[in-house]
């Protein structure tokens, strides 16, 4: 397979040889552009004093459309290059440049969902670098979060130039199947919350975030009854597996976990609340429903245990009011749209690596279930997939996880380490086995060979 991917079939496609040169020649910023716009769409290259051949194209994380809860800081409109570039915490793009790697990255042409506008901003970026900067042997496309959805979506695509990919803490379920987990929480929460909150149909942004809000005031309230609140957010928690760590609290005392609960719980209700006013006004309608769930088969006896040894007999009469509750319906056509706005196929042609936290608040691991899934069912995936995991400590202060809890906190060393590791597969043939990744990642990554996720919430 590896060697099949040395080959190209026409002359417009990416060249696949193993080049070793370190010293390839290119157009340098004195004769290029670096920095601009590309059809609405800010975009910046970093080019190396001496350029191994590869190009790497950078797709950012998920943009709110507006400021908004808890801080309501400003989104950013930079373009990002390689990892905290924009944000000025330049140290692993300038490793990457040290090691010869030419960066390139944009801005979308929107914030929000804007899935078809990073796709877009890949494809333009990857041709202007091309016209004007030099052709690359290889061009390896990676990203976070919603980054990761469009690096995966662009691999799919476009493996006329793609050499491979590292979609890192990515959105690779989907977005219909993970809005339908954020509707699942507002719905639990409306339930057994906050019975005001609305689940679609926002007049405006503002609309949302005011139904946010009102929430996670009704949900504060319940964190100081033990009877009565706890066993709810323990429950909300169960229906969609959120973990019981986030990058501040680590879980080891109940009431950690409850917090860790309650904050993870949160997370997803922005996406539920004003995410999907977003989402919405891009598809005509609401693309999500959880008509027909049995949210009592998504209690394990472990979370069923842990509920009860906090109040007794809570759990069934929750699951009672959770099954007779109002349900919600999608609009098929809105459905549809949000899943060609990038839904991943598995249909993987190059080699890939994808890097998750075990416990990530926002994008639960369980992604990684369903590509790895849907890359085994595809009759089109010719390429391999190797995914890697971190593991948070068991106890760590409210200053932060170093690493493994927390949506894409990853060490440094680690997204170096992908970068390296996926560099040697496609241009060495050395395939990132467990040894290769721990001694690339090091001991301070929280990198575990033995964690797999769990299946997908489904009920």
């Amino acid at each position: 397979m590896l060697l099949a991917a040395c080959s190209s079939a026409s002359g417009d496609e990416v060249v696949r040889e193993r080049v070793t040169a370190t010293d390839v020649s290119f157009n340098d910023c004195q004769k290029v552009a670096c920095t601009g716009d590309l059809d609405g769409a800010a975009y910046e290259i970093v080019l190396p004093e001496k350029w191994n051949g590869t190009l790497l194209v950078y797709s950012h994380g998920y943009r709110q459309l507006k400021a908004a809860p808890p801080d309501f800081t400003e989104p950013a409109t930079t373009p990002e290059p390689a990892p905290g570039w924009g944000g000025g915490d330049r140290a692993l793009g300038q490793a990457l440049l040290d090691r010869g790697y030419a960066l390139a990255g944009s801005a979308y042409a929107s914030n929000g969902w804007a899935v078809a506008d990073g796709v877009k901003a890949g494809e333009d970026l990857h041709a202007f670098f091309v016209e004007n900067v030099a052709k690359p042997y290889r061009t390896y496309v990676w990203g976070d979060s919603l980054g990761g959805l469009v690096t995966a979506t662009l691999a799919e695509r476009h493996s006329d130039w793609v050499s491979g990919s590292a979609p890192l803490c990515g959105v690779l379920g989907g977005p219909n199947l993970n809005l339908d987990l954020a509707l699942d929480v507002a719905y639990a929460i409306k339930t057994l919350v906050y019975p005001g909150l609305k689940l679609t149909g926002f007049a405006s942004w503002d609309d949302a975030v005011a139904n946010w809000a009102g929430a996670a005031k009704a949900m504060q309230a319940l964190g100081s009854d033990v009877a009565n609140g706890v066993p709810r957010i323990a429950l909300i928690a169960a229906l969609v597996d959120a973990p019981g760590q986030t990058r501040t609290r680590d879980g080891s005392s109940i009431t950690s976990q409850v917090t860790a609960f309650a904050e993870s719980s949160l997370t997803a209700l922005g996406y539920a609340t004003f995410g999907r006013y977003d989402i919405e006004q891009r598809v005509g309608g609401n693309p999500s429903q959880n008509a027909g769930v049995d949210y009592a088969a998504r209690v394990s006896a472990a979370e069923r245990a842990l509920i009860e040894a906090v109040s007794p007999g809570s759990t069934d009469k929750l699951l009672a009011l959770l099954a007779a509750g109002e349900r919600v319906s999608a609009d098929p056509a809105a459905r549809e749209k949000l899943a060609q706005t990038g839904t991943p196929s598995g249909a993987i042609k190059d080699p890939t690596i994808t890097l998750h936290t075990k416990a990530d608040p926002l994008v639960l691991v369980q992604n990684e279930t369903v590509y790895a899934q849907r890359v085994k069912e595809s009759a089109d995936a010719t390429g391999d997939l190797v995914q890697l995991y971190t593991v948070p400590p068991s106890t760590y202060s409210e200053a932060g996880a170093p690493y493994g809890a927390g949506h894409c906190n990853f060490t440094p060393q680690s997204r170096l380490a992908v970068i390296d590791l996926l560099d040697s597969w496609v241009r060495k043939g050395v395939y990132p086995g467990p040894a290769a990744v721990a001694q690339a990642m090091g001991p301070e990554s929280g990198f575990s060979a033995l964690y797999v996720p769990g299946p997908w919430p489904t009920g």
